[in-house]
């Protein structure tokens, strides 16, 4: 039978301190509890002794302990099966292996597993001591680094989330006054009053159809409210002409692309909606402007602004016309220009949109 050495109190250590870490002592041999049992507590520890790693996993499962000293021989289970399953039940506590087993493969299992060290019997009751200050400190230390990282990601997630709502409120309260811009503009003109309010709703709605991102499907919204903030720098004579346009004249009419983006420029933040707002007026055959993009090049959320853009100008009223039904414009732009103007797929998502609109009113006018 393994001995061990007479327990010496340490007199280093004060009680008072040590008296918050509990120490579970797992061995089968009742004279080595008995000893390093009455050791540890007099050096402060409160200790709990059991001789079996049943016993030991039952404590585990319902109490709460900073270092086990693990036995490897066992009846039933042995040291090497309580490990794992002892730091499954708590990832924190310190594992000390004390044991007679003294061959390199063990010791190595032992480590791998989770043991802080690996101590042979007999042991010296004051290394044993120091051993067991280390894994204790070490816990200490792991602990500490773990709560400090739990509050910098905290702190990093309150801040992020702050920042988040910053950018919302920004981008709703900057948004919001060049939507104001626009309405003024609109106000001004009978034929374009809530164009662009109804372009952004059929877009979104297209958007929709196509089974674009949440996330896209508002940038194409916002983008429709925004598409025609240019025409701020139009000469009205111009937008309101019944008379066709001189070539000049629709060079003018072009330019509001441009204008356009040098007002928003500002809202980088918007992301996306500038880009689809620069491209509402490009043509899938590569004949818009101003970039003269072709096919899938062009934006998805220019190319379901340019569909939504045509289909309201032709169902709205103009100075040198009378506006067009619902379905002889969808007609028209499906027989003329779906491949040159529209994107094929996002007309026929339009054509879904559109026909489901016309059943709505259709039964709404049936219940009138």
């Amino acid at each position: 039978m393994p001995q061990v050495e007479s327990p010496t109190i340490p007199t280093a250590v004060a009680p008072e301190i040590r008296g918050q870490e509990r120490l579970l002592i797992m061995d089968d041999d009742e004279s080595v509890l008995r000893s390093i049992g009455s050791f540890l507590k007099s050096a402060g520890y409160s200790v709990q002794l059991v001789s079996s790693g049943a016993e030991a996993l039952g404590l585990l499962a319902c109490e709460a302990f900073s270092c086990m000293i693990v036995d490897i021989r066992m009846p039933g289970m042995s040291g090497l099966e309580v490990m794992p399953r002892a730091l499954e039940l708590d990832a924190d506590i310190a594992m000390i292996v004390l044991t007679a087993v003294n061959d390199a493969p063990t010791a190595r299992d032992a480590l791998t597993m989770g043991a802080v060290d690996y101590l042979v019997k007999p042991v010296d009751l004051q290394l044993l001591h120091s051993v067991v200050e280390k894994a204790l400190q070490k816990r200490r230390v792991a602990r500490e680094k773990r709560n400090v990282e739990r509050m910098i990601r905290e702190e990093v997630a309150t801040r992020t989330a702050e920042l988040e709502h910053e950018k919302r409120a920004l981008k709703s309260l900057t948004v919001g006054l060049v939507q104001t811009l626009v309405n003024a503009m609109e106000a001004k003109d009978l034929f374009l009053r809530g164009h662009s309010q109804r372009v952004a709703d059929l877009a979104a709605s297209i958007a929709e159809e196509l089974e674009l991102d949440p996330d896209m499907v508002e940038n194409v919204r916002l983008a429709g409210h925004l598409h025609d903030i240019g025409k701020i720098g139009i000469r009205e004579s111009i937008l309101n002409k019944v008379e066709p346009m001189t070539a000049d004249e629709f060079e003018h009419i072009k330019d509001h692309v441009r204008i356009g983006m040098e007002i928003l420029a500002p809202l980088s933040h918007i992301g996306a909606a500038l880009e689809f707002v620069q491209d509402h007026h490009e043509h899938f055959d590569g004949n818009g402007y101003p970039r003269h993009l072709s096919g899938e090049v062009i934006s998805i959320g220019g190319r379901v602004l340019a569909a939504a853009d045509a289909y309201d100008a032709l169902t709205s009223s103009r100075a040198y016309r009378a506006p067009m039904t619902s379905a002889d414009t969808m007609e028209y732009l499906g027989r003329d220009h779906v491949g040159s103007l529209l994107d094929p797929r996002v007309f026929a998502a339009m054509q879904r949109v559109v026909q489901r609109h016309r059943k709505l009113v259709f039964i709404d006018d049936l219940n009138a």
